[in-house]
């Protein structure tokens, strides 16, 4: 792995667990009404795009951590759904 392989992976884990303090708020406080749904939904498309792109171009860390933040955005909104009426 060439090491602008790494600096992507890095740079895309980093943008990716953004999502990870909102998604530990949730879980704790078991609380979601303030969440948006439009932002995760279109979250989810860019990084489903991303992903293809990534797969069209055999580039690994596009790939992966797109993969990892669709993972996320899916988990949110399962929480979202769970939790709306707390």
């Amino acid at each position: 792995m060439e090491w602008i392989e790494i600096v992507g992976l890095v740079a895309g884990i980093c943008t990716s667990a953004s999502l990870l303090p909102q998604l530990i708020k949730t879980f704790k406080t078991k609380k979601a009404g303030d969440v948006s749904v439009f932002m995760f939904i279109v979250m989810l498309a860019g990084n489903a795009l991303w992903t293809f792109y990534g797969v069209t171009k055999s580039d690994l860390p596009i790939i992966a951590t797109n993969i990892f933040a669709l993972a996320l955005n899916i988990v949110m909104l399962v929480l979202k759904f769970r939790f709306k009426n707390k």
